[in-house]
C-alpha cells in the first residue's frame, strides 16, 4: 500500500474522519476520471466519485486490505457506472455529452492561443475517441480505460473486474480491434495506411 495508507485505513476504521478526508484528497481525481471516462458527462462522474466515497466510508469496515485501497476504490467506481448505465438504458435516456471537459483530457495540453488549429483538431480527436468508446460493450470500454487512462496494469483491471488476466488481454485485442475499425478513417493521417 501507499505510504500512510494503512495507518489512514485503521484510522478510518476507527471512527476517525480526518482520515476519511485525506484518503479522499488523495483519491478523489483518479475516482472522477473513471467515471467520468467510463459515463461520459462531467455531472455523472462527479456524482459516481461522491456516491464512491458514501460507500467507501460506509462499508470500509468490510475492506479486509487484500488489494489495494485503489484496486477497491476502483471496483467501486465501476460497478456504480455499470449501474447508472444500466438505469439510464431502461429509462431509454441515453446522454452523449458534445464536448468533454478540459480537466477530463489525458492528452497533453495544447494552448489554444499558440496553435488554435492544434487545439481545434486534438479536441476533434477527442470526441471522435469518445464516440468510438461509447461505441464498445461495456466490459471492454471498462478494461480500455482502466489501461489506458489510468494506466493499471492488466493484473490490476482483473481484481477491478472480477475477471482472470487472461480475459483481460481478450477484451483488450477486441478492444483494439474495434477501436481501429472505428478509427480507421485516422490512418492515412498517421500513416498507417
Amino acid at each position: 500500500m501507499k505510504d500512510g495508507e494503512q495507518r489512514l485505513i485503521e484510522q478510518l476504521k476507527a471512527g476517525e474522519t480526518e482520515a476519511f478526508r485525506e484518503l479522499v484528497e488523495r483519491y478523489k481525481k483518479q475516482a472522477y476520471y473513471v467515471a467520468y471516462d467510463l459515463m461520459g458527462t462531467h455531472e455523472d462522474a462527479e456524482d459516481i466519485s461522491q456516491e464512491a466515497f458514501i460507500k467507501v466510508y460506509q462499508s470500509i469496515g468490510s475492506f479486509r486490505g487484500e488489494a489495494q485501497f485503489s484496486t477497491w476504490l476502483y471496483r467501486i467506481v465501476v460497478n456504480l457506472c455499470i449501474s447508472e448505465k444500466r438505469k439510464k438504458s431502461s429509462k431509454e435516456m441515453e446522454y452523449y455529452g458534445d464536448t468533454i471537459p478540459e480537466a477530463a483530457h489525458h492528452a497533453q495540453d495544447i494552448d489554444p492561443s499558440e496553435h488554435p488549429e492544434k487545439a481545434l483538431q486534438s479536441q476533434k480527436i477527442q470526441e471522435h475517441i469518445r464516440e468510438a468508446l461509447d461505441k464498445l460493450p461495456s466490459q471492454q470500454k471498462t478494461v480500455f480505460v482502466l489501461r489506458f487512462y489510468q494506466d493499471l496494469s492488466l493484473k490490476e483491471i482483473g481484481r477491478i473486474m472480477k475477471l482472470s488476466e487472461g480475459t483481460v488481454k481478450s477484451h483488450l485485442f477486441r478492444t483494439l480491434r474495434k477501436l481501429r475499425e472505428y478509427l480507421k478513417f485516422y490512418e492515412a493521417d498517421f500513416g498507417l495506411e
